[in-house]
């Protein structure tokens, strides 16, 4: 019943709002665009009063709709329910279309639209005052005409809402409690929201124009924008501000206007941080807010705590909806009433004050005035920096491109930033194609890094050292060109100091630089193993005194010159007595004693002993494990390089995550399957520290580094880092101790644990080296081998039969049940069987490369040995050593294993030195007697006796 009333009541107001809607189109807004057209064309506001009229139109469509389906089901006389009332269940698309119109209406207020539009039109409206007579009850003769066009198209609208919000009161009385009383008063709510909306926007407007109307042309052009209000005037509510001789203190929906005299500057409020904590402050100085915006700070200063207040408040409220990108709904709410606006923000904005950032675009986030996190920040020369901020300077990983004057190239910095400065991990790519990738400190190199030029034009690479931009202290330089690899010291960019020259021909010598040239004598080791002592110049010219001695022996020791023409010369004395041992000449080891082992790449140490010694703390940590990022040359070119993203992440995110994780795994077995993965990852800072060390070792021996006099500076290297690299875990282990609260593991706790370097590290580092080394060994054995090697193809050659006898292995030992024969076939004939368990075992002595597992496959082969005799024997049988050695020889001849010296030596040079006397120390000996016996043959019983041996 009450529905019903409603709606009849709703359907006159409609018919007669429609009627009043139709008048106002054909008497005032047709013959007044009509008007607008012939004469303002293009005009500001004649784009005003078209929209208007189109907002109008909406709204009268929208009535006109829903004023027919209403009529066509209270003409119907059935029962109505709230679902009819149109108002009711549309009411969002009714409040957005007033919420439209009202806005455009103030804003034609604002901008002094309807003055404009009465302007040079009096002919016009003199003809049209009598129908505006029809809307305007007090309408006079002196009523303007913008106040009668104002009127006209506000009234009616204005009331009409008012009506909706009285039949929604009345209906809410008729229906007293039920279940749709809580739909009925929201949508009484929302309608008066929607008056007090109304009220506001023309107040704020007339206040606005009234505003314009007061100052100057001069201002009143720059600031005037129909969307823009005054929504405070200093004028009104009393504040000074602190900048220069400001008269006046303006706050508007958008900006924040200071006036001085004709001029003003004006602060758009998405980028106003407003300060209002001053209670520490002295009692003047409570009555001051703390503006600060990019580019200048200020204060503005009330006398009474209740201007102050209120500044603050709307001050805050501006910028709240100004973030928002709208006004709220209503448009103040009540005093203390919303949330302070975010300090984080997002906004593009262009610097204009003197200084780095001059005539530079900003976007990304900021706080409290200043860019502070994530963005891009672009300046007019085509310099482009992407990444973190902090407190207005880069801070944290950022990518830079500087373009070069010419040739459209850039030089791009990948890396992580310091207060605005390049500290830390990075990569940088310049323009004339040369990269580096290594540590800075305030925008120099700095410590360890690799600097690589790749292009055809004296290319080269440089890994070692740097200090001041400049190289300094260790490292390796490759010079393509000569073919030539440098190892040694380094001062300001010039060799200085011991150094090691590797030639691409084989030969190497060592001497000492000054300045980038050789003083002194040296050291120069011939492809042919002869070595040289004394003065020679740089391209290998033997000079004044030295000493000569030959690969058999025999030293030459005298003067020596090179006359053009005539070749070699040498004036001396020439010993024949070849008091040296041939070994001791071809196996002359550089390095050792100028390049201590501790001394060498200190650069990659330092850096991880830094972030351990700062607490791994997170904001440290990206600058020594660096990043990835994927890129091309396409892309440097290019825009879009500057949004190119960071690679996933391997094994941690975050440093606390890596402490926390490494507590857990203090086991042998759980320990090296978590170091196993932390090595894998680029990103833990163990992963990044053994990628450096890689790095540093396959520039030193890889290529033409690959040199037999090198080997003991390789290995004693190797055994270095997994000290180091122990010792670092240590420390992150101590430290994630002491985060937790725990007490920390005692060394020799650990040592006791059999934990150590060569048990735990050695084994998980030593494929990442192994490659590089192993042929080091193979290069520094391989005469040995070669004579090794001989004999085995001849041992080859012995039936099982006749190689047991030329052992002088005992025939009860013979394992002869093991032979199948044919009938065809002689016993002496035979070959390839007895103790085959023990030979397939030892041939996987070269299926891996850690130490402890090459000795318990050696320990392996000697259990399946002894396990052959006992079967043979039928009783538990222990081998002695004159019975165990000409077993294992007999299986070392089978195995055929190559570089068996290289094998050993490794093995003798990298095995854990608590194993030293024990049984993995014997099995060594004797397979190293074994190797050593087979050489001696070779020496003392050339091919053709080995072949008598044989037939016999």
């Amino acid at each position: 019943m009450w529905a019903t009333e409603a709606a009849e009541s709703l359907l006159r107001t409609e018919e007669t709002f429609l009627a009043c809607l139709a008048r106002i189109d054909t008497i005032v807004l047709k013959p007044l665009l009509q008007a607008e057209r012939s004469e303002q064309k293009g005009k500001g506001h004649s784009k005003l009063l078209l929209l208007l009229n189109d907002h109008f139109h909406t709204l009268w469509d929208l009535t006109e709709e829903n004023y027919r389906a209403l009529k066509q089901k209270v003409s119907i006389s059935v029962s109505l329910c709230l679902q009819d009332l149109y108002i009711l269940w549309k009411e969002d698309l009714f409040l957005s279309s007033y919420i439209q119109y009202f806005d455009t209406f103030a804003n034609c207020v604002a901008a002094q639209g309807f003055d404009q539009a009465a302007k040079h039109k009096s002919e016009f409206w003199k003809t049209h005052k009598t129908a505006l007579k029809q809307f305007l009850a007090d309408f006079t003769s002196e009523t303007s005409i913008p106040v009668a066009l104002h009127t006209v198209l506000h009234k009616a609208l204005r009331d009409h809402v008012r009506q909706y919000s009285h039949i929604l009161v009345r209906l809410r009385e008729a229906i007293g409690e039920s279940p749709e009383t809580e739909l009925v008063t929201n949508a009484a709510k929302q309608y008066s929201k929607l008056q007090s909306f109304i009220s506001q926007v023309l107040d704020e407007a007339c206040l606005t124009k009234a505003l314009w109307k007061s100052l100057g042309h001069k201002l009143t052009d720059s600031l005037c924008i129909p969307e823009r209000r005054v929504l405070e005037d200093s004028k009104n509510l009393p504040v000074l501000a602190s900048v220069g001789r400001t008269d006046r203190v303006l706050l508007f929906n958008d900006i924040l206007v200071l006036i001085q005299g004709n001029n003003f500057q004006s602060f758009n409020l998405k980028l106003v941080w407003v300060d209002g904590t001053c209670s520490d402050q002295p009692a003047p100085e409570k009555q001051t807010l703390r503006i600060v915006t990019p580019e200048e700070e200020f204060v503005l200063s009330a006398k009474e705590p209740q201007m102050r207040a209120v500044w603050h408040w709307k001050l805050n409220q501006a910028v709240c909806q100004a973030l928002n990108g709208k006004r709220d709904f209503p448009l103040w709410g009540k005093a203390r009433e919303g949330s302070e606006p975010s300090v984080h923000r997002f906004f593009k904005y262009t610097f204009r004050a003197e200084g780095r950032l001059k005539n530079a675009v900003y976007e990304g986030e900021w706080s409290w005035g200043k860019p502070h996190g994530k963005g891009t920040l672009k300046w007019p020369d085509g310099r482009n920096h992407v990444g973190d901020f902090q407190e207005g300077l880069e801070h944290g990983f950022g990518i830079c491109l500087i373009p070069l004057a010419s040739e459209d190239k850039y030089d791009c910095y990948k890396c992580h930033w310091w207060e605005g400065r390049r500290r830390g991990y990075g990569i940088c790519e310049y323009g004339n194609e040369m990269v580096y990738k290594g540590y800075f400190s305030d925008n120099l190199r700095q410590g360890f890094g690799i600097l690589e030029n790749p292009s055809s034009e004296q290319p080269f690479k440089y890994t070692g050292q740097w200090d001041g931009d400049k190289k300094s202290g260790y490292g390796v330089w490759d010079d393509k060109d000569r073919g030539e690899r440098y190892i040694g010291m380094w001062q300001d960019d010039h060799r200085h100091g011991q150094g090691i020259v590797v030639t691409q021909s084989g030969m190497c010598y060592q001497r000492t630089f000054h300045a980038d040239k050789m003083v002194g004598s040296g050291i120069l080791l011939l492809e042919d193993d002869s070595v040289y002592e004394g003065s020679f110049t740089r391209d290998l010219t033997f000079v004044g005194k030295g000493k000569l001695t030959f690969s058999n022996g025999f030293t030459l020791e005298g003067t020596f010159s090179n006359k053009s023409g005539q070749g070699l010369q040498t004036q001396g004395t020439l010993n024949t007595s070849s008091d040296k041992q041939e070994d001791s000449i071809t196996k002359v080891q550089l390095g050792l004693d100028d390049f201590p082992v501790e001394k060498r790449w200190p650069g990659i140490y330092d850096q991880f002993l830094e972030f351990i010694h700062l607490g791994c703390k997170e904001e440290t940590e990206e600058s020594f494990t660096g990043f990835h990022i994927q890129t091309s040359k396409e892309l440097r070119k290019s825009q879009e390089y500057l949004f190119c993203e960071r690679g996933p992440e391997d094994i941690s995110g975050k440093i606390g995550d890596v402490l926390k994780e490494l507590v857990q795994h203090q086991g042998l077995e759980s320990l090296q399957h978590y170091l196993q993965k932390a090595f894998e990852s680029s990103l833990h800072p163990l992963g990044k520290l053994l990628k450096a060390l890689t790095l540093a070792f396959q520039a030193t021996y890889s290529g033409i580094g690959a040199n037999k006099h090198l080997l003991n500076m390789a290995q004693e290297e190797v055994k270095f880092y997994a000290k180091k690299i122990w010792e670092f875990y240590q420390g992150l282990l101590h430290l994630a101790l002491e985060q937790k609260g725990q007490p920390p593991v005692e060394t020799e706790d650990r040592e006791k644990s059999d934990l150590n370097a060569y048990r735990v590290i050695l084994p998980l580092i030593l494929p990442c080296f192994y490659p590089e080394l192993f042929m080091l060994y193979m290069l520094y054995h391989e005469k040995e081998d070669d004579l090794y090697c001989q004999g085995i193809v001849d041992l080859s050659l012995f039936s099982d039969v006749k190689l047991l006898e030329f052992l002088d292995v005992q025939k009860h030992l013979w394992p002869l049940k093991d032979l199948i024969l044919t009938t065809n076939q002689r016993r002496s004939l035979v070959k390839d069987k007895c103790f085959l368990s023990a030979t397939e075992c030892l041939q996987k002595l070269i299926t891996t490369v850690d130490p402890r597992e090459k000795l318990e496959i050696l320990q392996k082969t000697y259990e399946e040995i002894e396990g052959t005799v006992s079967r043979v024997t039928e009783r538990d049988y222990k081998l002695p050593m004159d019975d165990l050695l000409p077993l294992l020889m007999y299986v070392v001849s089978r195995a055929r294993i190559q570089h068996l010296g290289a094998e050993i030596h490794l093995i003798r040079d990298l095995m854990d030195p608590t194993n030293e006397g024990g049984m993995y120390d014997f099995l060594l000996t004797a397979l190293e007697s074994c190797y050593e016996h087979i050489q001696k043959d070779m020496r003392l019983h050339p091919r053709e006796n080995w072949h008598v041996a044989r037939d016999l």
